[in-house]
């Protein structure tokens, strides 16, 4: 464990070269639906499997307009979409205004100290097309499991969490923070990060 995030800080902090991204077919990635995102991250969106970690100073500032799109097209393949422990009640009219289909959306409640178990047994399952979660505490350790639960059960997952958690090191394959509208690239698994924070307008 160690030596990973050791080798996860010298790549966030651009101290070793990495190679060009492989170029993978359509299917290793996922349209994100924000044109100028799509733009800077390896392969044209998010990866279609492996774990995002979203950074946020609070829930309600543009998570859910920022995966919305993906997980739209994602419901269409007749595979449940995962919840576990949303911090608040979702408000279906808007999750089905968003494209999606309710009938994919699965909601798990737990307590903190089982929500991340949840979660990492959902990515894992091979079952799911999307795993969400909010965990109150994730150290190293945790995120690393989520990453290759996530890897192995070919499933995308979102991990929401607080903006200070960009001081620690992340396992995760794409990491992101969002901030009055914008959103800034962190880490990317396959390039480098954009330096400027890009707009999040969804394309039409």
């Amino acid at each position: 464990m160690g030596a990973v995030v050791a080798l996860d800080r010298l790549l966030d902090g651009r101290q070793v070269w990495r190679g060009p991204a492989r170029q993978g077919q359509a299917s290793d990635h996922l349209a994100s639906g924000h044109p100028a995102l799509d733009a800077r991250l390896p392969g044209g969106g998010w990866p279609a499997s492996g774990l995002c970690e979203v950074l946020q100073a609070a829930p309600g500032v543009g998570e859910l307009a920022l995966v919305w799109p993906a997980l739209a097209k994602l419901s269409q393949r007749e595979r449940p979409i995962v919840l576990v422990a949303p911090p608040y009640r979702p408000h279906a009219p808007a999750w089905a205004a968003a494209g999606l289909d309710l009938a994919q959306l699965q909601i798990i409640h737990a307590a903190p100290k089982q929500a991340l178990w949840a979660a990492e047994q959902c990515l894992r399952s091979a079952a799911c097309a999307a795993v969400l979660c909010w965990p109150q505490q994730a150290d190293d350790r945790a995120l690393r499991r989520l990453q290759v639960a996530a890897d192995s059960g070919q499933c995308l997952g979102f991990v929401f969490r607080e903006a200070r958690a960009a001081r620690n090191p992340s396992p995760a394959s794409l990491r992101l923070q969002l901030d009055h509208g914008q959103v800034r690239v962190l880490k990317c698994r396959g390039g480098l990060p954009p330096a400027q924070p890009l707009p999040l307008a969804t394309a039409h």
